[in-house]
């Protein structure tokens, strides 16, 4: 994860494992966007468990990942599944997306579905482009504007309820859901040139209401760790009745979420020696 916030979310980082098929495919395409050679040095912002930065260093025999993280326990998850013995080109490290502070050492950076926690993106973008080698290049995906609009309508209407409004009443979290043109601003501005700025469609299908609770569970930690834990999970199976209430499962008992992707693919310029 990358996100940025005055309250630390402490993820669950085997769980998290076991319950985001969605995101590790969707990830699993941007990897084959990079068209690796074997011998790059990339950098995973978002990294989560690892196992996608573990997937990079395996087409990398001559070169090497640096997967961050900001959650201690996922950077712990990952280093004690896809060890130094196992990838020795493979490192991580517990690092804040908005600091950056690498110089030219990457050919590729790369993160998925882990940038939307983090609501300013410049300060991410200006440490892709100093820690960019020139003509390096970055992979990003992320949720998009308008993404999810429906589970946060569901999340709306059970934080109005009142045996749950008193947690939320100083509640305040802001996702980074952008559009296409805010990026190709931010581009500009920090001196990367964009190759592809797109916001894409995507449905979430979930294994009923288990998959539906896995999701809300593991994923919007922001609302439910507000609540204390000896009834986080009414909390959440009151999100879940509330949802599939507005969004029934279809014929086949797959629940479906609306999810748009802004996929962002930049280049540093070749020529440029500067940060």
């Amino acid at each position: 994860m990358a996100q940025r916030a005055e309250e630390r979310l402490v993820w669950d980082a085997e769980d998290y494992s076991m319950s985001s098929p969605m995101q590790k495919r969707s990830g699993r395409e941007l990897i084959a966007r990079l068209g690796l050679g074997g011998n790059e040095r990339v950098l995973d912002i978002g990294c989560g468990d690892g196992l996608l930065a573990s997937e990079i260093a395996e087409h990398l025999p001559r070169g090497s990942v640096l997967g961050i993280d900001s959650s201690q326990e996922m950077i712990a998850f990952a280093r004690s599944t896809y060890t130094k013995e196992r990838f020795p080109n493979l490192e991580f490290a517990v690092m804040d997306a908005s600091e950056l502070a690498f110089g030219g050492e990457f050919d590729f950076v790369f993160s998925n579905a882990a940038l939307h926690w983090v609501s300013d993106h410049l300060p991410i973008l200006l440490g892709i482009k100093k820690g960019l080698k020139p003509g390096g290049k970055a992979f990003l995906q992320m949720g998009g504007s308008g993404s999810h609009s429906d589970i946060i309508q569901v999340l709306g209407d059970v934080l109005g309820r009142e045996a749950w409004r008193g947690y939320f009443s100083d509640f305040s979290y802001s996702f980074g859901f952008h559009a296409t043109q805010d990026y190709e601003v931010w581009l500009e501005e920090v001196g990367l040139t964009p190759l592809r700025v797109e916001l894409v469609p995507r449905d979430m299908a979930m294994e009923g209401r288990e998959g539906l609770a896995s999701w809300i569970r593991t994923t919007w930690l922001p609302f439910t760790q507000k609540v204390p834990e000896d009834i986080r999970e009414r909390f959440v199976h009151e999100l879940v009745d509330r949802y599939l209430e507005l969004y029934p499962p279809d014929d086949g008992g797959i629940v479906h979420a609306q999810s748009i992707r802004l996929v962002v693919e930049a280049e540093k310029p070749a020529g440029f020696n500067g940060v």
